[in-house]
């Protein structure tokens, strides 16, 4: 955004020294070589098209100033295998942002782009009103990775989707209007979910219907710590004085990824989801980033808190890039749909659904999941033996590879180290890492 990007200019004309960004804040000794990527047995294709300035010009010209991008010279990618991505010139970069928290088997990975060429070669588009294996084998597939009754499955084609439709089945199926989120959630950016986050960027100055945002369970940042029992009181109270007494539901991340990743409390989602099941509501997890093994320890994320919940949304890693969300809930809840007609033309699309298929085939053949969590284990290790050697890293938090590092001017008062972060950020870039 502007912002980010005048912040990065602002900052880049600083000093290095008053910045902390010396040798002995990136290293603790003298400035050394800058890292240099493991050898990786591929060549990319020779690049002809447009250059870098070229696109920029039309984007500024043809698409909203509102899409941002990244970094002073922005990468131009014009190709990607597995955990890499390469710019115009062959410069290869490691994208640790793995598209967005989407790309779950790597860039282009042969078997899930087999699947998706093969269907294309029989059948590219058809609905539900027909029947087709591609959606029936993709839902079986994905129910069987669910617990308890969760086992009817609706296809969207994005997160906000998802958390749309979610939506819409809490209020039919309890009764009620009142959603409930967390402060500093991030669940779409439709006209809906924009009420559900809780990040001012995101929101525009629109109608919001009777949405609450309750006090964030955040160990770090979170005004009671890790007491679960108290953050879940606050929500309590929420309902108590500022609702009828009933809600239709409850959505939560697990680990907020727009916001940090920010991993809850533990056992915050228990203690809530008895709340908000005594007050008529449902309860809804939102694993549109933490889903499909990604914390490395469970499947999804939700599981990490020892809950079932009644609704299970998801979208970027079910699809490694596609464009491809799913709901996934109850028989019972999913009943309340049908009074009347309920139909996305793309949801369940054969070629996605292919794909969607070979995404969870290579998740479990490949066991990603476990991946995760050595990987990510390892990543946590070393960052937080960094952490004791710079007070500038204030906190490094999360789980598998859905990790953060927080940096601060003062680890006391948990200042946001702003210019810091702003030059790091772009500094990355010229070490080949591609992140957020």
């Amino acid at each position: 955004m502007a912002f980010r990007r005048a912040l990065i200019s602002t900052a880049l004309k600083r000093s290095k020294s008053d910045l902390h960004l010396h040798g002995r804040w990136l290293s603790g000794g003298a400035v050394g070589a800058p890292p240099v990527l493991p050898a990786f047995d591929y060549q990319p294709k020779p690049y002809t098209g447009p250059l870098a300035d070229e696109v920029l010009q039309k984007r500024k010209k043809f698409l909203g100033s509102s899409l941002f991008y990244y970094y002073q010279k922005p990468v131009n990618v014009v190709e990607g295998k597995m955990q890499y991505l390469f710019d115009e010139n062959g410069k290869r970069y490691l994208d640790a942002f793995a598209g967005i928290v989407t790309v779950s088997c790597g860039h282009c990975h042969p078997e899930i782009l087999n699947a998706i060429i093969e269907q294309s070669k029989l059948l590219q588009h058809a609905t539900t009103i027909y029947l087709h294996h591609a959606i029936a084998d993709f839902a079986e597939a994905l129910a069987s990775k669910m617990p308890g009754n969760l086992k009817v499955v609706y296809f969207v084609n994005s997160g906000s989707e998802a958390n749309e439709l979610a939506m819409l089945m809490a209020r039919l199926y309890s009764g009620n209007l009142g959603m409930i989120s967390l402060r500093n959630a991030y669940h779409g950016g439709s006209s809906g979910t924009i009420g559900l986050t809780a990040l001012n960027t995101w929101k525009y100055s629109i109608p919001e219907g009777e949405i609450h945002h309750v006090v964030n369970p955040d160990p770090y940042h979170g005004i009671f710590g890790s007491d679960a029992s108290s953050y879940a009181r606050d929500l309590k109270d929420h309902i108590d004085y500022g609702t009828s007494g009933k809600v239709a539901g409850f959505i939560s991340e697990t680990i907020q990824g727009v916001g940090g990743a920010v991993e809850l409390a533990p056992g915050y989602l228990k203690l809530v989801y008895d709340i908000v099941r005594k007050a008529g509501g449902v309860c809804i997890a939102d694993e549109v980033q933490t889903g499909f093994g990604r914390t490395g320890s469970h499947y999804w994320g939700f599981e990490t808190q020892g809950v079932i919940p009644d609704i299970v949304t998801m979208a970027k890693g079910i699809g490694n890039g596609l464009p491809l969300g799913a709901v996934v809930t109850t028989p019972e809840i999913a009943n309340v749909l049908a009074q009347k007609i309920q139909f996305n033309t793309f949801g369940g699309n054969p070629v996605c659904s292919a794909g969607g298929l070979a995404v969870l085939r290579v998740l479990d053949k490949e066991k990603r999941q476990e991946h995760c969590a050595d990987v990510g284990s390892h990543l946590i290790e070393r960052l937080r033996a960094l952490q004791q050697k710079h007070d500038i890293i204030g906190d490094v938090r999360g789980r598998g590879l859905m990790v953060g590092v927080e940096l601060v001017t003062d680890r006391k008062e948990k200042t946001p180290a702003k210019a810091e972060t702003a030059v790091l950020f772009e500094n990355l870039r010229g070490m080949q890492l591609h992140h957020d």
